[in-house]
């Protein structure tokens, strides 16, 4: 397939405060998408205006697989997902290109570096569970905070009950509705 389509860059990092630069730097792109979330699944609003944006003859540049998704399933999906609409999609760190055109061979290596990013993904998970065991066991980990005290969180439900709006309450409240929701399964 020629490729007479943009070169899109997708850029994904974990926290707010990691670097994006290096991820595609000396590669030339003509747009980029950028999320600072978990890879953990596939709600990230950059990845989902970069998967309306692609066209036919586009070419997608993700620095590495790990950086579009880490989990398998979500990470063959995408690719897919945009081959199939005619979009090539380019791993820079594995050197691979799918096209959707693509032989037994590139589909495992597809499915290989994939399972070893869900896999780290895994490890790191794993990590994390025990340094928190291990903090609490020292006493030096008590959770996070609670974002509203008990009286703030029965008044919000209460207003809730009441028929106030949800989103409404979260702005007033100073935490996103996913925390609100939090609060009322805590009933």
């Amino acid at each position: 397939m020629a490729s007479n389509g943009q070169r899109i860059g997708y850029i994904r990092v974990s926290t707010v405060d990691q670097n994006t630069a290096r991820q595609l730097d000396g590669v030339q792109v003509d747009r980029t998408f950028t999320d600072k979330a978990s890879g953990k699944n596939t709600l990230r609003p950059e990845l989902e205006r970069m998967l309306d944006f692609a066209r036919e003859g586009d070419t997608i540049v993700v620095h590495s697989m790990d950086r579009l998704a880490r989990n398998l399933d979500d990470l063959r999906r995408i690719v897919r997902q945009l081959t199939s609409k005619g979009v090539r999609v380019e791993f820079v760190k594995e050197s691979l290109t799918f096209t959707g055109e693509d032989n037994p061979m590139s589909t495992l290596l597809l499915s290989m570096m994939g399972a070893f990013a869900e896999f780290e993904r895994s490890l790191i998970l794993e990590r994390q569970r025990e340094g928190i065991a291990q903090a609490k066991a020292r006493g030096a980990y008590t959770g996070r905070k609670h974002a509203l005290t008990g009286i703030q969180a029965q008044e919000l439900r209460s207003r809730i009950q009441a028929g106030e709006k949800k989103a409404e309450l979260a702005r007033e409240y100073g935490i996103s509705r996913e925390t609100v929701y939090q609060y009322l399964k805590l009933e």
